[in-house]
């Protein structure tokens, strides 16, 4: 052995005895920090980041030499991140650390390591170890020279995955994102460590980044790296940390009633008003308790919420804060999303992953958080289709390719769309103003509009807020700071399940019935369905969790009608009738449409006893005197002429089908 490494192996013996008592508790691999390694050696760690493969056998027999219980091995942490980026080609066979989302992950499968192959003249062993994604066969044999008949008589085998990595959104903002195919193996793919380099998963990884052949050309490489270890960045709720400091700080906050305004005032504040709105969110956070039947019906606990904003009125920079405040929290923004769009897709990855693979969207990639969407309305109507099970059922469903699966999705969507006429028309239904199907908005269990209305005192109050805002910081600073608002959740979550009690299944039934009553006579609008219902229980639940209760208070079931009011207010008030509609805000024929188009059918009924084809001027003098004006008339022909009650047997005349 030289000199030099003598003298390195001698100091890295000596630094594994000195953390003999850590290394030993450790079951198969023990954390080795390189700050703490940097500063008992320098030299060692840089001979780490240098020359990898030589520090890892040094290290091996260092540790093979000490007592130890079994075989142990160094897992490195708290190495300096590297963008992925930025890796070149002077980095292959060094050591390094990237960060980022798992983006796609094979299954694990064996794979072999070493070959012992045997020649048949002189009974000679010899051995190949894999290189890259190949391993080789001896050309000859090293004893007699033999190049026939050589076979394999053992191998070594050991489980791996493949994954692939994405750089992290807050670091790609407006830029493609790169990625880097990560190896793992042995321990690190062990059945409690695979859920967390599932798609979805943010982490920390630490390599030796090595080359390979790109497709079958000798010339172009690729680059993957080979995991030393990994540990998760960014976790699910479960995984949140709570001391008992914290848990203590929690239940003193839940006794407090101004709890609400606490986490109201601690959701953006340097955005003026919006206190609803603001509620409504935090009640998401906290979301409903998901229900499974006995007969396998399940009900969902996430809350969905749909905001549609005029210009400059702080819903984008809403959308952006919201995310960061719970785990696994997403934020895309209309066409801007991945390739895999907001739920999944297939595709094909023979040099890796040995074929096709589930490429997972937001959607997957926000399971057990929240997911914001802005833009909603400029998303392709394929991810629009693909939506409806997410936001219902929790799942999304893929059949492509060879793979058909259902991967999780329980994500809660906050969802923020513009007007297409630039600014909200409170006389026009939704539908004829955002470009969602109606089977989607329906889906949304909350409607909010953020208006821009001209009014001096308010006007006023937001100018005063703004300077403050932007020059006193205090005035701005979050009443509860979102990591302990983050812990706060996680604990609602975990320990309380609200169940309802007779007192609110009757306030909320009261609600229902006496809220439907209004569209008992012939035409009336129907204010409210069953799923508005469903979505009290999920509001009234998560007010509950707010407080930590077992049961949920009339309070409680006060504050979910109150937001309810307040969204069908928004969208659903037809001004014809002086009525909530809720047609209106789930982008259906609203009442007054009904009506309308019932007396433009009427009248295509009487002048066709007169004529077979009917002029289409006539029939709109005759809807004038019916009260209904030419533009409405002529809005409600064409809806008539798409569904297929109508049609133009020549210009300008009209006939039934």
């Amino acid at each position: 052995m030289p000199e030099d490494e003598r003298k390195l192996k001698f100091m890295l013996k000596e630094f594994f005895t000195k953390n003999l008592a850590e290394i030993a508790k450790a079951e198969d691999v023990f954390r080795l920090d390189f700050g703490l390694l940097h500063r008992f050696s320098p030299e060692l760690a840089e001979f780490l980041i240098e020359k990898p493969e030589e520090w890892f056998s040094l290290a091996d027999e260092c540790l093979g030499e000490l007592d130890l219980p079994g075989p142990r091995r160094p897992g490195i942490v708290n190495l300096e991140v590297m963008n992925i980026r930025d890796l070149r080609s002077k980095h292959i066979g060094k050591f390094v650390c990237v960060e980022g989302i798992i983006r796609k992950s094979s299954e694990i499968r064996p794979e072999i390591m070493l070959a012992e192959w045997r020649c048949p003249d002189c009974d000679c062993v010899m051995q190949t170890e894999r290189v890259a994604n190949h391993l080789p066969k001896p050309g000859r044999c090293e004893s007699c020279g033999n190049r026939k008949g050589i076979r394999q008589v053992s191998k070594k085998l050991v489980d791996c995955r493949w994954a692939v990595i994405e750089e992290p959104f807050e670091l790609t903002e407006g830029e493609r994102p790169s990625q880097l195919t990560l190896w793992l193996k042995g321990d690190l793919v062990k059945p409690g460590l695979r859920s967390l380099t599932d798609p979805g998963n943010r982490i920390r990884v630490t390599g030796i980044l090595r080359e390979i052949p790109k497709g079958r050309s000798n010339v172009k490489l690729d680059f993957y790296l080979d995991v030393n270890y990994f540990e998760p960045t960014e976790i699910g709720y479960e995984r949140v940390e709570i001391t008992p400091e914290d848990e203590e700080r929690i239940k003193e906050l839940a006794k407090d009633p101004k709890i609400y305004d606490m986490l109201v005032d601690s959701l953006a504040p340097s955005l003026y008003g919006m206190r609803e709105i603001k509620e409504a969110i935090v009640l998401q956070l906290f979301g409903g308790v998901p229900r499974t039947l006995p007969d396998g019906t399940k009900f969902r606990g996430n809350i969905h919420i749909l905001l549609i904003g005029d210009p400059a009125s702080g819903k984008s920079q809403l959308m952006k804060l919201v995310p960061n405040i719970v785990p696994r929290g997403k934020y895309v923004s209309g066409k801007g999303v991945t390739t895999a769009g907001l739920t999944a897709t297939v595709t094909r990855d023979e040099q890796f992953m040995g074929g096709w693979v589930v490429e997972a969207g937001a959607m997957v990639l926000a399971n057990k958080g929240l997911l914001s969407v802005d833009e909603f309305e400029k998303m392709s109507a394929d991810d629009q289709v693909a939506m409806h099970e997410a936001l219902e059922q929790g799942t999304v469903s893929i059949a492509k390719a060879s793979i058909v699966t259902t991967l999780p999705a329980q994500t809660s969507v906050l969802a923020g769309g513009n007007p297409k006429f630039g600014r909200f028309d409170p006389y026009m239904p939704i539908a004829k103003q955002i470009t969602i199907p109606d089977t989607l908005l329906g889906r949304f269990d909350l409607k909010f509009v953020l208006k821009d209305i001209p009014n001096p005192e308010e006007d006023a109050k937001v100018v005063d807020h703004i300077f403050k805002s932007r020059f006193e910081s205090e005035e701005t600073k979050p009443a509860l700071e979102p990591s302990f608002i983050r812990k706060y959740i996680a604990y609602a979550r975990e320990h309380c399940n609200p169940e309802h009690t007779e007192e609110t299944k009757a306030l909320l039934k009261n609600f229902y019935v006496n809220t439907r009553k209004k569209a008992q006579s012939l035409g009336a609008p129907i204010p409210i369905t069953l799923r508005q219902f469903e979505a009290l229980l999920r509001l009234s639940e998560a007010s509950a969790r707010i407080q930590l209760q077992d049961k949920v208070r009339k309070e409680d079931a006060l504050r979910a009608i109150r937001l309810m009011r307040y969204s069908l207010r928004q969208l659903g008030y037809d001004p014809e009738t002086g009525q909530i509609d809720i047609d209106r805000t789930e982008g259906l024929t609203t009442s007054t449409e009904r009506s309308a188009i019932r007396v433009i059918l009427d009248l295509v009924n009487v002048l066709g006893k007169k004529r077979k084809e009917i002029p289409v001027d006539e029939l709109l003098d005759a809807a004038e005197k019916e009260g209904i004006s030419r533009d409405r008339a002529e809005d409600i022909i064409e809806k008539l002429k798409r569904d297929g009650l109508l049609f133009e047997p020549s210009p300008k005349f009209l006939q039934k089908v």
